[in-house]
């Protein structure tokens, strides 16, 4: 009813190739607009920094986003690696960053695990929280 060929014949035929839209006054045209990149947003490959430096520069609220955000690729382990490097440990098991509060010292609580008061980034919340804790070693990396 639309004009399409869609019987076994055409496999090999793609729709979108033949067909821009159901509204017969649009022409594929009007549906892919006409741009030109402004040469403000073009930059030179020699002005770019190595990711990898510019992380450093971050604040721990950005390097927890694109921890979070990119699972799976190379800036989430840059991002973990310089939230380790400002004393950041990530929890296995909670899935959750943590640090150790720094107005108060933990204490040994037995072999492999300490008490103490740490932080924690909830991702779920997008906010830090304070709480008393037993960190067992084996369960950060």
């Amino acid at each position: 009813m639309a004009g399409l060929d869609i019987s076994s014949n055409n496999e090999g035929t793609k729709i979108t190739r033949t067909f821009a839209s159901p509204w017969l006054e649009t022409s594929r045209s009007e549906v892919e607009p006409i741009f030109k990149t402004p040469n403000s947003f073009k930059i030179d490959n020699k002005e770019l920094n190595n990711v990898e430096n510019r992380l450093s520069g971050f604040n721990s609220e950005t390097l927890f986003f694109i921890f979070y955000a990119k699972p799976k690729d190379v800036l989430q382990e840059l991002a973990a690696r310089e939230l380790n490097k400002r004393n950041w440990r990530y929890h296995k098991d909670l899935q959750v960053w943590l640090t150790k509060d720094s107005n108060s010292e933990p204490t040994p609580n037995g072999p492999g695990s300490e008490r103490g008061t740490y932080v924690f980034f909830d991702p779920a919340s997008w906010e830090y929280i304070t709480k008393d804790f037993v960190l067992y070693y084996q369960s950060i990396i």
